[in-house]
């Protein structure tokens, strides 16, 4: 049944900031204050975006605590552990980079996985929200940019070159976490492929339990024999030391993501305007990046427009009915027969146009797959943040009247303040974490467009 509003756009500004605040422990923002008391890489990146709109030097805070942690190799990790919270599993201890890889920073515990670099467009939104402050705040964000502009240009050099070794113009990803849509179809038949081993020595899950009622969350989250999939792969990249060369080796999972592709062109040519603007080096390079990922993804699509992700250890494509496929509305690069294509896909009663959905809002799988689930996880959910680059790629693109709608569906499901991880298509439902940093932070900025 679809919710009454409960705030007006103003009152939802002021609850996503009390989101934002409530989830600050000084240097860095919680994922969410139960369920991950850490911070996650992407989460961070949309959380600077949306603190932009509240404040510009503590939004670079948050990129500069992320990057503090970063690898030698260039590498940002996907998790950077508070101190004394040993809540969450896999904890710091599992991961065990210190031990094992020479790259790991000497500074906070981190995980050894990546996730997708939206963090390059989060520089680009702090940079435009400052425009409107004094010439004081203004020369404080370009010099922290400056700042941060060396750090940032490693952790691009490493995806081109450790996660793209063959130049295909897509990132490689070695565990669907990397992906940040941890249990998507996109990867049931990579993950089948993973057995894990003798040695295997599974850890408590705390998601089930961080939801309250065991089979509420059950019916939300992986199950047990996901996670027993996704525990081995990192037993896999422990024995590899996290060494790139022996994990492509050896890895059991081993995908081209072409949504994180997307991601990784936009936020090249996001940070190749930031650095044209500041006069910084490395543009050319970035472009030349943005180029050759925006082919990657294009490389990939069918007659709609539609993308598909690559298992590399089998050689063949994933063509499955989620989100993912909508990656050329974040790069572009599609001819325009092709992009009004996708965009009626997009609109179509098995995505956002569903005569069922409380909201036209694109959920993580299409209804008409098989693979569809409303309710758990990736595999049905409407996901704010997902929403967000969708609406953001389309301004991008040019397709303004069909961003606008989006937009203001987004902020009608966003209207109960709950700021909930992720959202039932049919009911609008809030499910898995609430007071979710990330939801609060592009309702923020949604709401500032």
């Amino acid at each position: 049944m679809l919710r009454s509003l409960i705030l007006s756009r103003t009152e939802m500004a002021a609850y996503a900031a009390q989101v934002l605040r409530g989830n600050d422990r000084g240097g860095l923002t919680v994922a969410s204050p139960h369920l991950y008391p850490h911070m996650w890489s992407w989460d961070a990146a949309f959380i600077a975006i949306g603190l932009a709109r509240l404040s510009t030097g503590r939004a670079l805070t948050e990129l500069e605590t992320l990057l503090a942690a970063q690898w030698r190799n260039g590498m940002v990790p996907h998790i950077v552990f508070t101190e004394g919270d040993a809540s969450y599993e896999p904890g710091p201890d599992r991961w065990s980079c210190r031990a094992l890889s020479p790259d790991a920073p000497a500074g906070p515990a981190t995980s050894g996985l990546i996730q997708p670099p939206v963090h390059g467009i989060a520089v680009r939104r702090i940079l435009d929200a400052a425009r409107s402050a004094d010439a004081a705040e203004r020369r404080d964000v370009a010099g922290r940019i400056r700042a941060l502009w060396p750090s940032l240009l490693r952790w691009h050099r490493y995806l081109a070159t450790q996660r793209d070794p063959d130049g295909r113009g897509l990132v490689t990803i070695y565990h669907g976490w990397e992906s940040g849509l941890d249990n998507s179809p996109r990867w049931d038949e990579p993950y089948a492929a993973v057995v894990p081993g003798p040695t295997f020595v599974p850890f408590r899950r705390a998601d089930l339990h961080a939801l309250g009622d065991g089979t509420a969350g059950a019916a939300q989250r992986p199950t047990d024999a996901d996670y027993a999939k996704y525990q081995w792969l990192i037993e896999e990249l422990r024995q590899a030391r996290y060494d790139d060369a022996r994990v492509r080796r050896t890895v059991s999972f081993r995908v081209a993501d072409v949504f994180a592709s997307a991601i990784f062109a936009a936020a090249n040519e996001e940070l190749a305007t930031v650095g044209d603007e500041l006069g910084l080096p490395g543009v050319d390079e970035l472009i030349g990046y943005a180029d050759r990922f925006r082919r990657g993804v294009v490389d990939t699509a069918d007659e709609r427009g539609f993308a598909a992700d690559v298992d590399l250890r089998a050689g063949t494509a994933l063509r499955t009915d989620t989100i993912a496929g909508f990656a050329p509305l974040l790069c572009g690069g599609l001819d325009s027969a092709r992009q009004r294509s996708l965009l009626t896909t997009l609109l179509s009663a098995e995505w956002c146009g569903h005569p069922g959905f409380a909201y036209a809002l694109p959920p993580s799988t299409s209804p008409a797959s098989p693979a569809f689930d409303p309710m758990k996880y990736w595999r049905g959910p409407q996901w704010p943040p997902m929403t967000w680059l969708l609406i953001w790629g389309l301004e991008r693109c040019g397709e303004q009247e069909v961003a606008h709608g989006l937009r203001e569906a987004a902020l009608d499901q966003l209207a109960d303040g709950l700021f909930a991880e992720y959202y039932e298509p049919f009911t609008g439902e809030p499910l898995g974490a609430r007071s979710q940093s990330w939801t609060a932070a592009v309702a923020l900025d949604l709401l500032a467009r």
